[in-house]
């Protein structure tokens, strides 16, 4: 089968698509032939081993993982003898970052519990968009972020894979979500379903004076301090992605900014979970949440989508064809 593979940490051109063996299907595990992929921030901390601390995760000196991608949506070629979820045929969609990712190639092998039934009204572009951005935009807001119906959500970086997701999701919850983006992210927002919108290349955000009950920064430089001075008493405020200082800052200060004045501040990062992969298909086949696809690229293209990826101005999702 044709794979993408690297044996380095670098830029993108240090993946090459090669053949390697076709997987086999332990007792325990399903055969999947890949039709489509996407990027996520997490295959570029695989990509470049950074940040460095990631290394220990992903390999020291060199990747662990010589095929990256975890985003996936195929079909069930085959089954191990102890598989009871799914069979040959059957179509499915997953998230391949909690058992040895491989989603850059023509098949992979995975637990059953890496995988749920694709959406019936999704593309397998469509769903191969959802399972990294979607659960962690689901596990954000509902189980660090404690959402309610009738709070006022801040999502800073809502134009983005993460971003389009939480804002849907947020909607569901019954929340009344504020997005931050640019001016040509504008429409896009809107489509979603987002109450408000602020364009950050014309006010910022942090000198408004209106609060939120809940704060979600996916993209930005911003200090964590300037989130805490928009959170209502008993806020709360959850760093998914920024700069690598904000970061930092959400690690460290975090906790011990949370003890002062009963307004939350904490990091938080996504893990792959088949019940929330379920919980996100259903509210994607009843069209609570749909995907937004910036452009799709084939599998040997793929060096050229991850440059696209890397000037942090996608429009939604990046989806690899395979």
């Amino acid at each position: 089968m044709k794979a993408i593979v690297y044996n380095k940490y670098g830029p993108p051109d240090v993946l090459k698509l090669t053949e390697v063996e076709k997987p086999i299907p332990q007792d325990n595990q399903v055969l999947v032939k890949i039709h489509a992929t996407s990027l996520n921030y997490g295959n570029l901390v695989l990509l470049k081993g950074e940040p460095f601390l990631a290394r220990f995760a992903f390999g020291l000196l060199k990747p662990k993982y010589s095929i990256p991608g975890g985003d996936i949506a195929g079909h069930v070629e085959a089954v191990g003898k102890g598989v009871t979820q799914f069979q040959p045929g059957n179509e499915v969609f997953g998230d391949l970052s909690g058992c040895g990712w491989g989603g850059f190639a023509e098949y992979v092998s995975v637990p059953e519990n890496a995988l749920a039934l694709k959406p019936a009204n999704l593309s397998f572009e469509e769903a191969a968009a959802v399972p990294m951005a979607g659960v962690t935009a689901l596990q954000g807001l509902r189980d660090r972020g404690k959402i309610q119906s009738g709070q006022k959500v801040l999502i800073n970086g809502a134009s983005g894979g993460v971003g389009t997701f939480a804002v849907q999701i947020a909607k569901s919850f019954g929340g009344e979500v504020t997005g931050v983006c640019s001016t040509r992210n504008l429409d896009i927002l809107r489509s979603i379903g987002a109450d408000h919108a602020i364009d950050y290349t014309k006010e910022d955000f942090t000198k408004k004076t209106q609060s939120y009950d809940l704060i979600l920064g996916i993209n930005g430089y911003q200090p964590i301090s300037a989130y805490k001075r928009l959170l209502r008493p008993n806020g709360n405020f959850v760093h998914v992605g920024g700069s690598g200082s904000q970061l930092f800052q959400a690690m460290v200060l975090g906790p011990w900014l949370s003890m002062m004045g009963g307004k939350k501040m904490s990091s938080f990062l996504q893990r792959s979970n088949q019940k929330d992969l379920i919980y996100i298909k259903e509210l994607l086949e009843t069209g609570k949440v749909k995907p937004v696809i910036d452009r799709c690229y084939t599998l040997n293209e793929l060096p050229e989508a991850f440059k696209y990826f890397e000037e942090g101005h996608a429009q939604g999702k990046i989806i690899i064809t395979v």
